[in-house]
């Protein structure tokens, strides 16, 4: 997307990557764009928008992911200060309003604690019947031409436990930042 997200009259460049990566270019010269600001996300971002939405004057980044998840980054500052330094009090509106989201999610809470227990009835009776959930995958293989590698980047709406990688030749696996998973490896029979 391109929005004016600096205030200075002139729209910037808004991505959002495959890797998680949110960035802000600036066109400050006529050259090249300027990265001026980087966010890391968990998952890959499907969308990307600018806008007001939360507060008047305060402008807002909103990004959605993969998995469904929005996330929003808003110029409107966390602190705010008074002329002798000292932070604000918060508004009896924001009180309530901080208030009222708390009630909510204790009410959520105890919400999925109350379905886990009937799943988990249902899941034990006699009459119950089991089946593998239907879940789609995001993957990508993909060749990083600077060091002639290859990325996989395997993304679903699950936690993955295990990934077994099967090849005819051998491979090297190599660690990246982003990469939590523990990697084995084991010699597979030739037959």
């Amino acid at each position: 997307d391109s929005f004016d997200i600096l205030g200075d009259g002139v729209k910037e460049l808004l991505v959002g990557r495959d890797d998680g990566v949110l960035e802000i270019y600036n066109f400050e010269s006529a050259d090249d764009p300027v990265l001026r600001y980087d966010h890391a996300l968990s998952e890959s971002i499907a969308s990307i928008q600018g806008g007001c939405v939360g507060k008047d004057g305060y402008d807002e980044i909103l990004a959605s992911t993969y998995s469904g998840w929005l996330t929003g980054l808003t110029t409107e500052p966390v602190h705010r200060e008074d002329g002798s330094g000292e932070e604000l009090k918060l508004s009896q509106e924001m009180q309530s309003k901080i208030s009222s989201l708390r009630n909510e999610l204790e009410h959520l809470q105890m919400k999925v604690l109350q379905e886990r227990e009937k799943y988990q009835q249902s899941s034990q009776s006699s009459t119950a019947v089991s089946s593998v959930p239907a879940f789609s995958v995001n993957d990508k293989f993909t060749l990083n031409k600077d060091d002639a590698s290859y990325s996989l980047i395997l993304e679903v709406q699950t936690a993955i436990d295990n990934v077994l990688v099967q090849s005819d030749v051998p491979i090297d696996l190599l660690d990246v930042d982003k990469n939590s998973a523990v990697v084995s490896f084991s010699s597979c029979d030739s037959e």
